[in-house]
């Protein structure tokens, strides 16, 4: 599996972006100065005493944002994730990754698939930042989905570099069905670990890694081989999300904290934070101290006009 570090821009993007800047320095208003600490781009008039608590803005290079959905399916409620596609654009992340259950699955007519695939693309080739498919139950459901998956996205499993941060996505389903005790704790095959393994030694100096996949395998004890998993991640610095039980719960893993996530249009009772059951897109600042959390709620979330939109609403 060839590293690659991902890029959010074109050479092409980023060329046209650097011909349309202008050639000198940004003018400045009369007397003022860049800020003592600040950025160079920031010009403000600093006097004695000013109408601010500092001018050191978080804007550090190696901070990005990005987003995370969680459960469309397993009873998918329609509109739901719809809803959060077009809140994505407003919120403008970097870019979004999953945690898997995309569609309904369970079927092993290819008709049927195909026209369940169709549907959830329609909603994400909407975004305007990129998509990240992660691999859950619902879309590895049987081995006759294991091929409709690669012949669209290719790689059940895979990694990138962003920011020297390490992205890893697992493939939970690995074998289709993987059974212990007759429960579904989710599995990695042999072949996924020596690629785990690999893509952890290629990358020991990153400065934190993230793992995604569907089943958060770590709640199932020793039912599967998560702990094989635990292994390779050893010591470094980490954050783990999941889904697949349609409640958020987060859970200490030594020094780490593990999310598994709730629902973006997932079967729930919607009893709240409390319960752990609210549909949510969660908001990651990756920062020099990790990574830093909020959990949107979708109906907390409206377009620059609300009055217009709850105006529009049924």
């Amino acid at each position: 599996m060839t590293r690659f570090v991902l890029s959010l821009a074109t050479a092409g993007v980023i060329a046209a972006a650097l011909a349309a800047q202008p050639t000198g320095p940004a003018p400045r208003p009369p007397g003022a100065r860049p800020a003592a600490g600040t950025q160079p781009s920031l010009s403000v008039r600093v006097e004695e005493k000013n109408p601010w608590t500092r001018l050191e803005l978080r804007n550090a290079p190696q901070n990005f944002q990005f987003a995370i959905v969680t459960d469309r399916t397993g009873g998918h409620r329609p509109g739901v994730f719809e809803a959060a596609a077009a809140k994505l654009n407003l919120l403008q992340p970097e870019f979004v990754m999953s945690v898997g259950d995309l569609i309904e699955g369970y079927k092993e007519d290819p008709e049927i698939l195909a026209a369940q695939w169709r549907e959830f693309n329609g909603f994400v080739t909407g975004l305007e930042m990129p998509f990240f498919y992660v691999p859950g139950n619902h879309d590895l459901s049987n081995a006759a989905m294991v091929p409709i998956w690669q012949n669209q996205f290719g790689r059940t499993y895979f990694h990138f570099v962003y920011h020297d941060v390490l992205f890893v996505a697992l493939n939970s389903e690995d074998p289709p069905g993987y059974k212990v005790d007759n429960a579904n704790p989710g599995h990695l095959g042999e072949e996924q670990l020596k690629w785990l393994k690999s893509v952890l030694e290629e990358n020991a100096g990153v400065r934190w890694t993230l793992v995604f996949l569907h089943k958060p395998m770590w709640h199932y004890g020793n039912r599967s081989n998560w702990n094989a998993v635990e292994e390779l991640l050893g010591d470094r610095p980490r954050t783990v999300f999941a889904g697949h039980e349609h409640r958020f719960r987060a859970t200490k893993v030594g020094p780490w904290t593990y999310y598994a996530l709730a629902t973006t249009g997932g079967s729930s009772k919607l009893r709240g934070p409390k319960e752990g059951e609210f549909d949510h897109v969660v908001w990651v600042t990756m920062t020099s101290q990790g990574p830093k959390m909020a959990n949107l709620m979708l109906d907390g979330v409206w377009t620059e006009n609300p009055v217009a939109e709850a105006a529009a609403r049924p």
